[in-house]
């Protein structure tokens, strides 16, 4: 059996290849339609197919992981992965590349849904709040650094690499969880629980957790995904503004994440989850004020979203946890649940802000707040880590 760290380390880097799936390949979209044919339009379908099967694969493997050993689903969904990522590569029109692409994205799910449950399971409660940090410190550097390795691989040969690459750390991480039996086994035992999402969906306590976690991401991810075109359009800035903005972001989600399970360990997870959920919607806030004062200030922006961040990095890794813990025999199911809750957040906030990215921050940071706002309402009545 491998060691505790090693485990952690083979359980974290499965959302990373997944995230990867995304960030990895961005940089290459607008050259698709040069290769294989199509529109730019079309080749923009390459990353909403693979959102739509994330979608539905976390569903679908959040129902599998309370039925199934999760490490054998997590060794067929990483082969998968693999093995459609390489036919992604050999693809001779967009048109199959996209249906590869939605595939690909179901099986990708796999690892974002197991992970959260597989760290819960090794650890006791504090050590298990820690080590989600770590995992969300980790998974937050593959949207900044993976576009730019995708970058200098596009430049290096062209847009297969990026799946000849996704679809080797991919492989590689499937041969090591079943030369790793005794590792894998140890996330065999399963509750075969038939109840379904309808009793999550009709929990209180879960929902409110659930909601109060994807509310605060999903705030974060509405300033980030509107960010870019803020910055170029409305305050005359540069994509290296934005850039430097999730560079401090992250740097301060990382700080935050690593030591939150100290100040839950002294103060409680309630307090500290209330605590950071507030600190993220008063960045918010700042954000909003500095649009309906007509400010042009991107030094204003990277501040106020450093708070945005830092908040989220404190309550993250308890509020994952405590949801989690509510979900009691269903924590696959409520693992997905959680994770589809921060994509339908994102999006449809995102959708709503899309008229207004054109014309300042305010629109931006006016939603972003009130979903941050919603998130400390259904923050308060929070339970401490057991």
């Amino acid at each position: 059996m491998l060691s505790s760290r090693a485990t952690f380390v083979l359980i974290a880097l499965g959302p990373i290849a997944g995230l990867a799936g995304t960030d990895l390949v961005l940089p290459a979209v607008p050259t698709l339609s040069e290769h294989l044919g199509g529109d730019l339009r079309t080749a923009q379908l390459v990353l909403a197919a693979f959102a739509g099967g994330t979608g539905i694969g976390l569903l679908l493997y959040g129902e599998l992981g309370t039925r199934f050993s999760q490490g054998n689903l997590l060794v067929g969904s990483l082969l998968a992965y693999g093995l459609i990522s390489l036919l992604a590569s050999l693809a001779p029109g967009l048109t199959e590349l996209v249906i590869l692409r939605f595939f690909q994205g179901l099986v990708a799910a796999a690892p974002a849904v197991f992970a959260p449950v597989m760290i819960k399971s090794m650890f006791e409660p504090k050590q298990a709040v820690a080590a989600l940090g770590r995992i969300g410190s980790i998974e937050s550097m593959t949207p900044a650094f993976a576009p730019v390795l995708g970058v200098w691989l596009l430049a290096l040969y062209d847009w297969r690499l990026s799946f000849y690459l996704t679809s080797f750390v991919a492989l590689i991480l499937a041969v090591v969880w079943m030369f790793a039996s005794e590792t894998r086994h140890r996330f065999g035992q399963t509750v075969r629980s038939k109840e379904g999402y309808i009793p999550l969906l009709k929990d209180t306590q879960f929902m409110k957790l659930s909601i109060a976690q994807a509310f605060t991401l999903g705030a974060l991810l509405i300033i980030v995904f509107a960010a870019p075109a803020v910055m170029t359009e409305s305050l005359n800035g540069q994509l290296s503004d934005f850039i430097a903005m999730q560079v401090a972001g992250i740097s301060f989600f990382v700080l935050a994440a690593n030591t939150s399970h100290h100040f839950v360990e002294r103060y409680g997870s309630s307090l500290i989850i209330l605590l950071g959920t507030s600190l993220t919607a008063l960045g918010c806030l700042g954000i909003f004020v500095l649009g309906l004062i007509g400010s042009d200030s991107i030094v204003g922006i990277w501040i106020l979203f450093v708070f945005v961040n830092f908040g989220l990095g404190i309550r993250g890794p308890a509020g994952f946890f405590e949801a989690l813990h509510a979900a009691g025999e269903n924590e696959s199911r409520g693992s997905a649940l959680i994770i589809l809750m921060v994509m339908f957040t994102a999006s449809i906030g995102t959708a709503v802000v899309a008229p207004y990215v054109g014309e300042g921050v305010t629109e931006v940071g006016g939603l972003a707040t009130l979903v941050a706002l919603i998130a400390v309402g259904l923050s308060l009545p929070v339970g401490n880590v057991s």
